[in-house]
């Protein structure tokens, strides 16, 4: 499995609200549209460790895939690449992480 990971902040003076009302609509829908997507989350960072430390990133998104020839067919779509161009915009600084899930574990 693949797993894209999105650690990002919102620019000073952002909107939130607005924010949040675009990234749990259209863009929720955008990502779960995406070919060969299996699951896609996003998360509100609220705190971090060890205790008293600060967060560097405000927010994560998570998307897989099953394998990474979808995740590359897929994620480098000149059209999904595109769209991320315009959407970058709406956030502030940014991380992007491919990882290569080796053990998936439901507790």
């Amino acid at each position: 499995m693949i797993r894209l990971t999105v650690l990002y902040n919102l620019p000073d003076g952002a909107d939130q609200e607005k924010f949040l009302s675009w990234r749990l609509t259209d863009h929720q829908q955008t990502n779960e549209s995406m070919a060969g997507v299996v699951r896609t989350d996003f998360a509100r960072i609220t705190d971090c460790w060890p205790e008293g430390s600060m967060p560097g990133y405000r927010f994560q998104t998570t998307i897989e895939w099953p394998d990474r020839e979808s995740f590359e067919a897929s994620f480098y779509d000149e059209a999904v690449q595109a769209k991320l161009k315009e959407n970058l915009k709406r956030i502030g600084d940014h991380s992007f992480f491919v990882s290569d899930v080796l053990i998936v574990s439901s507790g």
